[in-house]
C-alpha cells in the first residue's frame, strides 16, 4: 500500500474509495501470462497497484512491475480500462475500494523474476487456456478479457 492510500486510509478508516490502478499483463514468447500469488488473498493476479500522486500512469505500471516481479517493461501497449461493479472489493482487512484499473499488456521486458515478499508468494506463467481457477476478484475480468480476445484472435 503506497504512503498516500496509508494516509488516506488513517483519515477514513475501511470506507469506500475509487483507487486508480495501473497494472500490467506479462506474456512471454510461449504466450503465457504471468501471474502472482497474492499474500493477502491467496489468489493469482497480474502485477498492478495504486498511482501515487501526480505519477504518470504508465510509469506507476512500470513501477509496480518492477517492485512485484522484479522484471523491467521495455514497451507498454494500453490494454483497456476496466471499473465498475466487478471492481468493487473488500481487502481481507476491510478497506473497501471501487477500482479503476488502466491495464497495459507487455511482450518486451528483461531481468529476472523475483517475488516481492511483502505481497507476493509465487510467481508463475500459466498457458492462457489454463489459468488458474483462484483468480484474484479485482482482476479476474480483465485477464479473462485478455485470454478470451488472444486465443480467438490466434485460432
Amino acid at each position: 500500500m503506497n504512503e498516500y492510500i496509508k494516509s488516506l486510509r488513517k483519515k477514513i478508516g475501511h470506507d469506500l474509495i475509487i483507487q486508480c490502478g495501473a497494472s500490467v499483463i506479462v506474456l512471454n514468447e510461449q504466450n503465457e501470462i504471468l501471474l502472482q500469488l497474492r499474500k493477502d488473498n491467496s489468489c493469482w493476479g497480474y502485477a498492478g497497484g495504486a498511482v501515487e500522486p501526480n505519477e504518470p500512469v504508465e510509469e506507476a505500471a512500470k513501477r509496480e512491475l518492477y517492485e512485484e516481479t522484479g522484471l523491467i517493461a521495455n514497451k507498454l501497449e494500453l490494454f483497456g480500462v476496466f471499473s465498475g461493479p466487478d471492481l468493487h472489493y473488500i481487502y481481507p482487512n476491510g478497506d473497501e475500494v471501487s477500482n479503476v484499473d488502466i491495464v497495459y499488456l507487455c511482450k518486451d521486458y528483461s531481468g529476472e523474476l523475483k517475488c516481492q515478499d511483502s505481497e507476493v508468494s509465487d510467481l508463475r506463467f500459466f498457458p492462457l487456456d489454463r489459468l488458474p481457477e483462484n483468480l484474484s476478484p479485482p482482476v479476474r475480468k480483465a485477464i479473462l478479457r485478455f485470454a478470451e480476445e488472444f486465443l480467438t484472435r490466434n485460432k
